[in-house]
């Protein structure tokens, strides 16, 4: 079984940043990708960033410029850190880890429970 914990969501202000955290731990035989993802109230989870294997960075085209994913492979961490935090940033963040966990047949999706980012003045 593979577990992801996420910490550092919270309340900011516009304009101010938070960094994600989010470690991977259990049955891992090697992860692929790691990524974030998130929802906003009555809307549908949508891809935020992600780091692949192979080192190619991904973002969404509404968090360009402003945040900026890294990743620790040795720690299986991967981090995401938001700037100039906007409003409409709001939602749960969901870390995602796409992997080889029992086996090496098959990719497998791993997903963290979800922090809270809020982003009010």
């Amino acid at each position: 079984q593979v577990q992801l914990v996420e910490s550092g969501g919270g309340l900011v202000q516009p304009g101010g940043s938070l960094r994600l955290s989010c470690a991977a731990s259990g049955s891992i035989l090697s992860i692929n990708a790691m990524g974030w993802y998130r929802q906003a109230p009555g809307k549908e989870r949508e891809l935020v960033a992600i780091s692949t294997s192979g080192g190619t960075l991904n973002y969404a085209d509404s968090v360009k410029g402003r945040f900026t994913i890294s990743r620790d492979n040795a720690k299986n961490t991967v981090y995401l850190q938001m700037n100039s935090l906007k409003p409409e940033d709001t939602a749960v963040y969901y870390c995602k880890a796409v992997g080889y966990y029992r086996n090496y047949r098959s990719l497998e999706d791993a997903w963290g429970q979800g922090t809270l980012v809020t982003v009010s003045s």
